[in-house]
């Protein structure tokens, strides 16, 4: 039987759950916002510097030099930016992940040691199935253990290739940015 007591206790633990759900959700967009509000002074900065270097131009192959040298550094913003909101979606999933296996660790022993107060009481030869039921819950918990373990692989994987794309794009920019003076110096003496 449950008691007016373990109910309590179950709300109150139910509501510390959704408060540090709440709290690391808070926490996230907090980080979020920050990260976007100086996301976007950066990138006023940088237009407004880009538009007085633009002012300055006195020829063309000055504006294709000043092109060139303002890509690399807007795709290595680009790629600092989505790599750090990457980071923090990242972050606040692990967080909801342990909450979500404390709840059920705590819940398997919950029903676990309920199971056992069940089974005391329980009329003789019912102990077959009082087995069973604790052989489905550790056959749940070992699928749970492996799927979890799984999605924890998959991340990691997805995060490798996050981060290797993400330095492929650079260097590839930063190849790009210092083949382009290189070609336009080789016209010239070709000329």
């Amino acid at each position: 039987m449950t008691t007016p007591e373990q109910i309590v206790a179950a709300n109150k633990a139910n509501i510390e759950t959704v408060l540090t759900l709440a709290n690391a959700a808070f926490a996230s967009a907090e980080r979020l916002a920050a990260l976007n509000l100086n996301t976007a002074r950066a990138v006023l900065e940088d237009s407004v510097a880009s538009a007085k270097a633009l002012l300055a131009v006195k020829d063309v192959q000055e504006l294709v030099a000043l092109q060139t040298s303002l890509a690399q550094p807007l795709v290595e913003k680009a790629v600092a930016y989505s790599r750090s909101v990457y980071e923090i979606s990242t972050q606040t999933q692990e967080e909801f992940s342990k909450l979500f296996e404390a709840q059920v660790a705590e819940a398997n022993k919950n029903f676990t040691s309920a199971l056992d107060k069940a089974a005391k009481s329980a009329p003789a030869g019912s102990d077959v199935a009082v087995a069973a039921v604790k052989s489905a819950i550790a056959a749940a918990n070992s699928a749970y253990d492996s799927v979890s373990k799984a999605a924890k692989q998959v991340a990691e994987i997805a995060e490798a290739n996050v981060a290797a794309a993400t330095s492929a794009t650079v260097k590839a920019v930063t190849a790009s940015t210092a083949a382009a003076p290189a070609a336009k110096s080789t016209k010239k003496a070709a000329a």
